[in-house]
């Protein structure tokens, strides 16, 4: 049996066992966030919640694996049937199940940056056989046709932001982005982009199978909620419904891979995008003293959109920060 009095604070103990409805969590820095996802793994199973009814969504497939393995050894037993990993690789296990709903055949074939690249590579040597000075690499283009897909902008728009300097070929990074779509539409290539795309496409147009997912994944929880991007938040919401169950944890003030294409607005729309929402904030802090929290507390208050918190150590001695200026 779990003994999670004694081995959480108030603050996780609720997290880990308020099971039902929508729960946003917001985990201050250092403040035992994967300690809380492992131990209501643990405590859905001890409960008698089917494995296979659970959902977890990782910023990473190594995290997922780390979080159902501490999960096991808490409860001193195989943790089997948990579907686990990144929202990718979710979107790629519905997918190989459920393609043709969505006008894909189920052996698509899953290209990386480096198979993206390559194909790309071949467009432009087909299409730009003698290419003008200057000219993007491979690389550049996938970047701009993949920021595109995640921010969810215009080429235009995104050259114009960070690639200004390759103004004079927007049109050409525009129809190589044409004809790198209908090269993969032939061939039934997928890049990871794509796969959140598909997934999306069939929630939406697909009734029957997106309540067959909602009622098979009833208790849903995301790591890393604030370095999601804008699909991923809306998958989520097509997940849960209004009758399912999901944990978001995060915190707004690590928010830090916009460059991607992450938003930190699904975390600070949580509310908003289920209304009834219970909000349970993690701010005791493991990791640092009294006084480097007074320091960031103070930093995080003159956040013009923010969850307030208040991070607090028993570990109420140290050295205050200082200020250090290296010479030249």
């Amino acid at each position: 049996m779990l003994d999670l009095e004694k081995d959480l604070n108030p603050a996780q103990l609720e997290a880990v066992t308020t099971t039902e409805g929508k729960i946003l969590v917001i985990a201050g820095a250092g403040s035992g966030k994967t300690r809380t996802i492992v131990y209501r793994l643990a405590y859905l199973l001890e409960k008698g919640v089917p494995p296979g009814s659970i959902l977890l969504l990782t910023f990473t497939r190594k995290a997922a694996s780390e979080m159902l393995s501490r999960s096991s050894a808490l409860l001193k037993q195989k943790v089997d049937g948990i579907v686990g990993g990144t929202f990718h690789s979710f979107a790629n296990f519905i997918l190989r199940r459920f393609a043709s709903a969505v006008g894909i055949k189920q052996d698509f074939t899953i290209l990386d940056q480096a198979d993206s690249e390559d194909v790309i590579k071949q467009i432009v040597d087909l299409k730009y056989s003698k290419k003008e000075k200057g000219f993007p690499k491979k690389s550049t283009i996938f970047s701009i046709i993949s920021k595109s897909k995640n921010k969810e902008l215009e080429i235009e728009e995104i050259i114009n932001k960070e690639y200004f300097h390759l103004a004079h070929f927007l049109e050409d990074i525009e129809e190589i982005f044409k004809e790198y779509e209908k090269f993969k539409l032939k061939h039934n290539f997928l890049d990871y982009d794509d796969l959140l795309w598909y997934l999306e496409k069939l929630l939406i147009e697909n009734e029957e199978i997106r309540d067959y997912l909602r009622m098979r994944f009833r208790y849903i929880m995301v790591d890393e909620y604030q370095d999601t991007n804008l699909i991923q938040g809306r998958i989520l919401v097509h997940l849960v419904g209004r009758a399912g169950n999901v944990m978001a944890v995060g915190d707004d003030a690590q928010a830090i891979y916009s460059f991607r294409g992450a938003t930190v607005e699904n975390i600070l729309k949580f509310p908003e995008q289920f209304p009834d929402a219970k909000i349970i904030k993690l701010e005791q802090n493991y990791r640092s003293t009294q006084q480097i929290l007074e320091l960031t507390n103070n930093i995080l208050n003159g956040a013009l959109r923010k969850y307030k918190k208040t991070l607090f150590s028993q570990n109420k001695y140290g050295p205050k920060p200082q200020l250090i200026r290296p010479m030249n």
